[in-house]
């Protein structure tokens, strides 16, 4: 079985700020980490790759070369290679316009049976680029996925977290597949995994090398626009409610309350 799992480098704090211009992400001087969420999507298949002879796992990023650390951290975990989409002209992609040039990576390393892909990225909390991808290569999605089996005929069935309970769904492969942290519990890469990463070799891969016309991706590439940035103010107009008297203090709340139809 021959799995992809993709994987985003994202901001390691909360304190994101956007470019009031171009509508882009300011990554520059931020400290970076793999995306939280993805770790389940990596632990799901090295856990199937464990469970399948000559299995193998590809973790697939797009990012600047600086994103080779996450992928490493794939491999700690138990990924066989990673693979870096790296171009300038990748810059600003829009989700579908990422989808894009991820589809185009993942064709040009071969068909894969199974990919898999954490639920959202923390920096942009769409949940847009697994499906996207998948409508690219024409495949099926499941999405909220919280566990995966492989059944006798080679079918896989997997349970969908859907509102109000539970979905079975069995479907054939080729298929991609996002999972919930309910999935599993990811683990700490030990001392051969860590040092395997070390020394293991990262395939980077431009636009020329996957075929991606640079007109399909990076801002210009990309259908969606950021027309306006704001930070929201918060403001506090509060109240002050005293009395020698704590229970006209009370009352004077009860009052306000009443006043403000809230009781």
């Amino acid at each position: 079985m021959k799995m992809a799992v993709l994987v985003k480098q994202v901001p390691a704090t909360e304190n994101i700020k956007i470019d009031p211009v171009t509508g882009v992400m300011q990554r520059d001087n931020l400290q970076s980490e793999l995306n939280p969420l993805d770790t389940y999507a990596v632990e799901q298949a090295v856990r199937m790759k464990k469970n399948f002879q000559q299995s193998t796992v590809t973790a697939v990023s797009m990012g600047i070369p600086a994103a080779q650390s996450i992928l490493r951290q794939a491999i700690a975990m138990g990924c066989d290679e990673g693979v870096l989409l790296s171009d300038r002209a990748f810059a600003g992609s829009d989700t579908w316009a990422t989808a894009h040039v991820l589809s185009k990576g993942l064709q040009k390393l071969g068909d894969f049976d199974i990919i898999f892909a954490g639920e959202r990225a923390t920096d942009g909390e769409t949940g847009q680029v697994g499906p996207c991808v998948a409508v690219q290569l024409n495949i099926p999605v499941l999405t909220f996925v919280s566990e995966v089996k492989i059944e006798e005929d080679g079918k896989i069935l997997a349970t969908r977290s859907v509102e109000g309970g539970y979905e079975l769904v069995r479907v054939s492969s080729p298929v991609l597949i996002s999972v919930v942290k309910e999935i599993n519990e990811p683990w700490i890469p030990d001392y051969n995994g860590m040092m395997k990463s070390r020394s293991a070799s990262i395939k980077i891969m431009t636009a020329q090398d996957i075929g991606v016309d640079k007109a399909d991706c990076g801002l210009e590439g990309s259908p969606t626009r950021v027309s306006k940035v704001f930070y929201p103010k918060l403001t506090r107009n509060g109240e002050v409610f005293s009395d020698s008297d704590p229970e006209k203090a009370a009352q004077k709340i009860v009052d306000f309350l009443k006043e403000k139809n809230i009781l």
